[in-house]
C-alpha cells in the first residue's frame, strides 16, 4: 500500500463559525483570522494505492464555481486534481475510486467539472462512493444545510452511471459505527456534522491511519467543546469526538486532517487538560 496526501489549496471560512462557542480570544491563537475574522483552511485529499486499487478519498472545492461563489472563500494555492496527481505520475484516468466522506462543497466539488460546457465527472473510470443516507440528505436537504449541497455536484453523479451508495445497517450500539470498505479500509460513520459521514479508517504495514473529514477539521479542534457552528447536531457531534478520541488513544490512531492548514497529522493523548494532540508530523514522514 502507498498513501499520498493530495493537497489542492486553500480557502477561507469564518473563524466563529468553525469553533462555534468558542470565544474568538482563544480560538485566534490557533488559526488568526484576517480583518473579516476569515480564518485559512487546507482542502487536502488522500490518495491510496493498494493493489489495483486507485482510491480518493474527497475532492475538495474544484474551480467550476463562478466569481460571486468563489469570492466569499476566496480560494488560494488552488491545485487541480489532475495537476496534483501528475506530480505522482498518476493521471485522472488511473483513479479506480473516489470515496466521498460527505457531500458538501468543499469535499466534492473537485469531482466535477465544466467540459465543453456541460458538467461531467473528472475520474472518467473511478466508482463514487457516498453513503445511502448522506445521499438522500443531499438530494432532499433540510433548509439549513442546503447552501452546502450544490446541485452543481449533485446532479452529475446521479447521471454519470458512476455513482455506488454504501447501505448503512440500523445501529443502536454506544460505541462508533464502522462499515467495512475494502480490504484495509473501514468507515467510522458518524451523525452529528451531517448525516452519515464517513471517516476512512486505513491499516497500513500494522498502523491505523484516520482520515478525520469535519469531525475534526484540524489540531484545533481537538478539545471536546471546540465543535464547528457548522455541525448539524452540535452535542452529537461532541459525543463522537469523545468516543472517538478515546478509541485513537487506545489503539494508538494517526489522525489525518482534510482543513488544517498548517499540520497534516497528528497524535493524542491524555493530559491534565483532557485529550490533546501530542506529536505533529506530515504523512511522509509517518509512512
Amino acid at each position: 500500500m502507498q498513501l499520498y496526501s493530495i493537497e489542492t489549496g486553500h480557502f477561507k471560512l469564518d473563524g466563529g463559525a468553525m469553533f462555534g462557542v468558542v470565544p474568538k480570544s482563544i480560538w485566534n491563537k490557533l488559526n488568526p483570522a484576517d480583518e473579516n475574522n476569515l480564518c485559512t483552511w487546507s482542502l487536502r485529499c488522500l490518495l491510496i494505492i493498494d493493489g489495483d486499487k486507485k482510491i480518493l478519498i474527497d475532492t475538495g472545492m474544484g474551480n467550476k464555481q463562478d466569481t460571486k461563489f468563489f469570492s466569499h472563500y476566496q480560494p488560494s494555492n488552488s491545485v487541480s486534481l489532475a495537476d496534483a496527481l501528475q506530480k505522482i505520475n498518476l493521471q485522472v484516468n488511473d483513479i479506480t475510486d473516489v470515496l466521498l466522506t460527505h457531500l458538501h462543497f468543499d469535499h466534492v466539488g473537485g469531482a466535477i467539472e465544466m467540459q465543453g460546457g456541460e458538467l461531467k465527472t473528472v475520474f472518467p473510470k473511478a466508482t463514487y462512493w457516498v453513503s445511502e443516507p448522506q445521499w438522500e440528505l443531499a438530494i432532499n436537504p433540510n433548509k439549513r444545510e442546503k447552501a452546502s449541497f450544490l446541485k452543481e455536484n449533485i446532479q452529475p453523479l446521479m447521471e454519470s452511471g458512476q455513482l455506488k451508495l454504501i447501505e448503512v445497517p440500523n445501529f443502536q450500539g454506544k460505541e462508533l459505527q464502522e462499515i467495512h470498505f475494502s480490504d484495509n479500509i473501514t468507515c467510522i460513520l458518524v451523525n452529528g456534522h451531517t448525516q452519515s459521514m464517513m471517516l476512512p479508517k486505513i491499516n497500513y504495514k500494522n498502523k491505523t491511519l484516520v482520515y478525520m473529514a469535519d469531525l475534526l477539521p484540524s489540531v484545533g479542534h481537538i478539545p471536546l467543546a471546540y465543535v464547528m457552528g457548522y455541525d448539524m447536531q452540535p452535542l452529537v457531534t461532541l459525543n463522537e469526538k469523545e468516543l472517538f478520541l478515546r478509541d485513537a488513544i487506545k489503539n494508538n490512531y494517526t489522525l489525518f486532517f482534510e482543513h488544517d492548514a498548517v499540520h497534516e497529522c497528528c497524535t493524542v493523548h491524555e493530559t491534565e487538560k483532557g485529550i490533546r494532540a501530542n506529536e505533529t508530523f506530515l504523512l511522509s514522514e509517518w509512512i
